[in-house]
């Protein structure tokens, strides 16, 4: 689904701005979900988010932007401890410090960031974009996290089956 990003001339044509930038570019470096960088992330999160914002009649401009920098911070959140908070807490607001560094964000974009986390944290987004982005977010989490594991169990267990008969 999200392998064909780079055809869709209208999704391109409002993120290439932020993908043309080293802060975007550089979450390459990072894993994210076992099996995915936090590019590969951004990018699934951000274009499957545009997708049913266009399909809800939201803004999938903002949607868009939003879903491609909800993660826009450089640590290991598997190893990285803060004292103001937890993870899920803390890296919504390090993204919307470090997009407003290369592009100015609407009220929209930044509710979406800041509140990605709903369900891990209290407050609910205000937009219905930012509950796409959020949902998302899990969806891909799991999907990033499962898939390999589940194709790992599958080649296992045909290893199995092959050896019994």
């Amino acid at each position: 689904m999200t392998e064909n990003w780079r055809d869709d001339e209208e999704y391109v044509s409002y993120i290439e701005d932020l993908l043309a930038t080293d802060e975007v570019q550089r979450l390459a470096n990072y894993t994210q979900h076992m099996n995915s960088t936090r590019l590969e992330h951004s990018i699934s999160v951000s274009y499957n988010s545009y997708k049913l914002a266009k399909q809800f009649n939201g803004d999938a401009r903002a949607t868009a932007r939003a879903g491609l920098l909800h993660d826009l911070f450089y640590y290991d959140w598997r190893t990285t401890k803060f004292d103001e908070g937890s993870h899920a807490y803390m890296h919504p607001r390090i993204a919307v410090k470090n997009a407003e560094k290369i592009t100015d964000l609407s009220d929209l974009e930044r509710d979406i960031i800041i509140k990605h986390m709903w369900g891990a944290t209290i407050t609910p987004p205000k937009y219905k974009e930012g509950y796409i982005v959020t949902m998302v977010d899990k969806y891909c989490a799991i999907k990033e996290a499962a898939v390999p594991l589940v194709d790992r169990f599958n080649s296992y267990k045909a290893r199995l089956k092959k050896e019994w008969n």
